[in-house]
């Protein structure tokens, strides 16, 4: 996997595992109670979608085992549509396909977090100067 792929799959690792992280301990109702959870988790989705829109055609050619284009679709629903974004699609997006696709992403880095990203900042560190652009931080979205 070339280093920028990886850093965008790190990055959807990453935005998975918030939207997790903030949907622990509530329900459902709680995205139509609490609007500022309902944007967090839509974010982390759009972040997700936009991170694998920007994964190589190479690379999501040779994972057709990843639904990038249905992760694509939703990212762009949100965005398109973000006058009308249903609660419960966001609710079973969250809590059923991302954890889903979880584990196929990190099978693509083979590694956790902590220990891929210092692999991807050293690859990104090395094509960003053959390049002659800088490093690709991982705190920053592609």
């Amino acid at each position: 996997m070339r280093p920028e792929d990886r850093v965008r799959v790190l990055h959807m690792i990453e935005a998975a595992e918030s939207a997790a992280q903030f949907l622990v301990g509530r329900s459902r109702d709680d995205l139509d109670r609490d609007e500022m959870l309902l944007f967090a988790v839509v974010h982390a989705i759009e972040i997700i979608g936009e991170a694998a829109s920007r994964v190589s055609p190479e690379a999501r050619a040779g994972t057709p085992e990843v639904p990038w284009n249905a992760i694509r679709l939703m990212r762009n629903r949100l965005i398109r549509g973000y006058a009308d974004i249903d609660p419960e699609v966001v609710w079973a997006t969250a809590t059923a396909e991302v954890p889903a696709v979880l584990p196929l992403l990190r099978a693509l880095v083979g590694t956790d977090a902590p220990e891929a990203w210092a692999a991807a900042i050293t690859d990104n560190e090395r094509v960003g100067k053959a390049l002659g652009r800088g490093t690709i931080r991982p705190n920053v979205y592609l």
